[in-house]
């Protein structure tokens, strides 16, 4: 009978703040635009109507011409197209296409931001020299980047492998006797003692203590079988996936003589570790290891004997050594598995000889015993939350968000300080530049196959479209006008 015993235990600048939008004239369009041949930007104008020109030829809300819409045909049906309205069609809907993919690459783009957008222009380093400075940090930021990505690799790998330190575990063995007392009396009638085995680590780090049998994958404890007989002198301990850990075990008996006893300690082992066969252990110098520790020196023995075979690399040719213990003149590497089992063995258990003492003048007396131990490494525990920290991360996130607003903020003071420079320098140029590029951006917007000098004539608005056009354009108002009056009235008009 066994049971567990409780004994040890500078701000970055606003990004949103545009100073040259104060005080300029109405109607002046600021940078931020498209950026015309001469180098200063043009502006891409909302959608806008042109004189004359219904809605419906610019795709707005009575849709595209020759569209199935509501209400009554106007103009007797269908009505021819004016020429090159499909090409104009597809130019507008393709630039909407290219427009929602823009933002939706920025909004990729914000997640994944690259090393490169934060590198100031060779034009704003030229304007400032002290920004060589903030050069030379990102300079400095790509080392660092590179190192700490090195270690994060190096810190993975090493995980991987087990990290172990070697501890000393006093192991406490200590017994009572309860002698028998009188009949009448509340007590025991047959005298018997008491067994206890309990331990910890010496010197142990951190507040969280190590459960004593955690150490353990078995305890037996064998007792005199000449006093308990051949079916009641073994208690055992087995390690179970549902076994909770103990501080501690004991034993009770009844007897009233000094008892000898034999304690098996089976050290659990991670990972497992094996006991070699004798002579294999002799020839690589190795006793009890793990398998992966075994197999490496197997094959610096190989290696160092030249035993791989010169043409046949996947073969081995055993020496006189190797033929004894594997009963073979040759073998495959892929071989060395299946003959390695069966050399090895469960490692020895720890041999503890105690007595059981029952004379009260002794029997407070406690063994000490000092074995070594495996324990995991804290240095792993470290390794293993810096890896899965993210709050560096977080915040390294953050201040890169900042930099690559500011920077961004820079681009934008830049190409403003190009427009009114380039404003200032010829200002009558300047402006009739900047209205031809506007011209180009409308046309670009509306109909690039048009033609202004026709679209000025009264004849261009006498073509076969416009009576549908127009009969579009008054159908368009009037279901505007009566759902501003369904909301007014707040009934539905029919």
């Amino acid at each position: 009978m066994m049971a567990s015993k409780g004994g040890f235990t500078g701000p970055p600048m606003n990004p949103n703040l545009n100073p040259m939008n104060v005080g300029h004239p109405t109607g002046m369009r600021m940078p931020g635009m498209l950026q015309p041949p001469t180098g200063y930007p043009r502006s891409i104008p909302q959608f806008a109507q042109r004189p004359g020109i219904p809605p419906s030829r610019m795709g707005g809300p009575m849709g595209v011409m020759g569209s199935q819409m509501p209400g009554p045909s106007y103009g007797g049906g269908n009505l021819p197209m004016r020429p090159g309205m499909d090409a104009s069609r597809k130019r507008f809907l393709h630039h909407q296409q290219q427009q929602q993919e823009a933002l939706g690459s920025l909004r990729r783009g914000a997640k994944r931001r690259k090393m490169a957008d934060k590198v100031l222009p060779q034009r704003i380093r030229d304007l400032v020299p002290e920004s060589q400075a903030y050069m030379d940090l990102l300079a400095f930021e790509r080392k660092l980047d590179q190192t700490i990505a090195r270690k994060r690799m190096e810190i993975q790998e090493a995980i991987k492998k087990p990290i172990m330190q070697k501890r000393k575990l006093r192991i406490y063995i200590s017994n009572t006797f309860t002698p028998s007392k009188p009949e009448g009396e509340e007590s025991e009638k047959v005298s018997s003692w008491e067994l206890r085995v309990e331990g910890k680590l010496l010197e142990e780090p951190g507040k969280q203590k190590r459960k004593f049998s955690s150490f353990f994958k078995s305890l037996v404890i064998e007792l005199d079988k000449e006093l308990y007989g051949p079916d009641n002198h073994l208690v055992e301990w087995h390690r179970m996936p549902t076994t909770q850990e103990t501080d501690g075990f004991q034993v009770k008996r009844p007897g009233d003589v000094n008892v000898k006893c034999t304690l098996l300690l089976m050290l659990d082992h991670q990972p497992p570790q094996y006991k070699l066969d004798p002579r294999l252990a002799r020839l690589l110098g190795v006793h009890t290891q793990t398998r992966a520790s075994i197999m490496q020196a197997l094959w610096l023995y190989i290696k160092n004997n030249k035993l791989q075979d010169c043409h046949e690399k996947e073969f081995i040719n055993c020496n006189r050594y190797f033929r004894q213990i594997f009963n073979c003149p040759r073998m495959r590497f892929s071989e060395i598995p299946m003959k390695l089992a069966g050399l090895l063995q469960h490692p020895d258990p720890i041999v503890i000889n105690h007595i059981i003492s029952v004379d009260p003048t002794d029997q407070k007396k406690t063994a000490c015993y000092d074995i070594d131990v495996e324990v995991d490494d804290p240095l792993k525990t470290q390794m293993n939350s810096f890896l899965s920290s993210a709050n560096s991360q977080q915040e390294i996130a953050t201040l890169e968000m900042k930099i690559h607003e500011t920077i961004e903020y820079i681009n934008q003071l830049k190409t403003e300080r190009d427009f009114m420079l380039s404003f200032s320098n010829s200002p009558q140029e300047f402006i009739q530049d900047w209205l031809k590029s506007q011209c180009r951006d409308l046309k670009l917007m509306t109909d690039v196959t048009g033609n202004p000098e026709e679209e000025r004539r009264a004849e261009f608005y006498e073509a076969p479209w416009m009576p549908e056009a127009v009969g579009r354009y008054v159908y368009s108002k009037v279901q505007q006008r009566r759902q501003e009056l369904e909301q007014v009235l707040g009934i539905r008009l029919t």
